[in-house]
């Protein structure tokens, strides 16, 4: 009797435990009130910076305060010069030295052949005038009147216009260069001068006029018009805006 009390009161023990189990839960995200309702299904492309190089090589020297091209952005001299692709040392490429802007154009062999002609009239010192200038280039159409000085470094054009050193002074091909920006920015216009404008160019040896026959603009590596020629023409050189592998080259013959 006692043994059936107990097997009932341990039954009645085991319906009484409760089965234990893990709680499940279901939470919902809250609405996001940090973002307002898109209304438009339109893709939004976002434009990244273009990749620019910017290093030594790219860098400009700026323009003279209050020149025309002072606030051209883009514009100067480019710092480090001769590094296109085959540049030729002295060879119309812009050069720029640390204390002054310098721009180097045709290398002339001085010791060619073609130089025995008797259109040729050498740099003497008697040529000279009291302040080391060898004469007076002016175009009045774009109120030009510079004097001109012999070599085409940046000491000769900074004060005008520079003389190739190897090309004829008076008889024959005279080859000229300049600035066409900057303070000195002498030739900055002679690619405006259009065809039949009149040039003087007057030395100790007299004063010659030209007429313009042609505006171009040549590779860096073109040094045709520095030959020497029978006739007696002018050829005048400066660099083109923002286009370091060409330069401007105007050609005239005397009248």
């Amino acid at each position: 009797m006692k043994f059936r009390s107990l097997i009932a009161a341990a039954a009645l023990c085991t319906l009484c435990v409760g089965q234990a189990s893990a709680l499940e839960y279901t939470v919902d995200a809250p609405e996001d009130y940090l973002f307002g309702t898109p209304t438009s299904e339109g893709t939004v492309y976002e434009q990244e910076s273009n990749n620019v190089d910017r290093g030594k090589n790219t860098a400009l020297i700026p323009p003279g305060f209050g020149t025309a091209t002072s606030y051209l952005p883009g514009s100067g001299e480019p710092l480090t010069p001769n590094l296109l692709p085959g540049a030729m040392s002295g060879g119309l490429i812009s050069s720029v030295k640390t204390d002054s802007s310098e721009v180097s154009y045709p290398t002339v062999d001085s010791t060619a052949d073609r130089w025995t002609g008797t259109s040729f009239t050498a740099v003497t010192p008697n040529l000279y005038y009291n302040d080391d200038h060898l004469g007076t280039l002016s175009i009045p159409s774009i109120c030009l009147n510079v004097k001109v000085y012999q070599g085409t470094d940046s000491a000769a054009l900074r004060k005008g216009a520079g003389h190739f050193s190897e090309t004829s002074v008076w008889d024959g091909n005279v080859c000229l260069a300049g600035h066409n920006r900057g303070v000195a920015n002498h030739f900055g216009k002679i690619h405006t001068l259009k065809t039949g404008t009149i040039i003087t160019y007057t030395t100790k040896l007299g004063t010659r006029s030209y007429t313009v026959r042609s505006v171009s603009k040549v590779l860096y590596t073109d040094t045709s018009g520095a030959s020497a020629s029978d006739e007696n023409c002018l050829t005048l050189y400066t660099c083109v805006m923002d286009q370091p592998s060409y330069r401007w080259m105007v050609r005239a013959a005397a009248q």
